[in-house]
């Protein structure tokens, strides 16, 4: 305890919350995506894992080799941590709109934290593929100038994706129009 009339110094506590390392700001309100994206990467990786499967269940039948039956339990125990992953990595996901730029963070062991700044956005672009479309979700791409600062926000409604598509457009050009 600080003798009276002597402030304690140090590291702010609300700063170290998560951290010193922590890249995601607390001062801004994030929006998270839909928990439906974990169906459709889930959906993606058995596909992945029943071809991985049929694969080496073909090789070790032809073959008769004890190395494919390993194969196979190696394809299963990477197809069970990777969907542990996957549940864990659509939860990261976050996006949130500030005055001049939108941020998107992702990631579970390289935390990412996009910023981009609405008046470097070229264009931004909305997709859907089949499974997407399946669970009524669809991801909004931003393109800008620097290939490597593209942004995405997977996991949205389709109606929240035309929102956010045509809200950043808008700031896009307002901002543009000031250089």
């Amino acid at each position: 305890m600080p003798p009276p009339g002597l402030l304690p110094t140090g590291p702010d506590p609300a700063a170290s919350r998560h951290g010193p390392l922590e890249p995601w700001p607390d001062t801004v309100r994030w929006q998270s995506i839909s928990t439906d994206l974990i169906w459709v990467e889930l959906i993606r990786l058995a596909l992945v894992v029943a071809v991985g499967l049929a694969v080496t269940a073909i090789g070790w039948a032809l073959s008769g080799h004890r190395l494919f039956g390993l194969a196979l339990a190696v394809v299963l125990v990477l197809g069970a941590w990777r969907a542990t992953a996957i549940v864990r990595a659509v939860r990261a996901w976050g996006y949130a709109e500030r005055d001049d730029d939108l941020l998107v963070r992702h990631g579970l062991l390289v935390r990412r934290l996009s910023i981009v700044p609405y008046s470097r956005m070229q264009f931004v672009d909305v997709s859907a593929g089949p499974l997407e479309r399946a669970f009524d979700l669809a991801t909004v791409q931003l393109h800008t100038a620097a290939a490597a600062s593209d942004a995405r926000v997977p996991g949205l409604r389709p109606a929240e994706a035309s929102r956010l598509r045509d809200r950043l457009t808008a700031l896009g050009e307002d901002r543009a129009e000031g250089l």
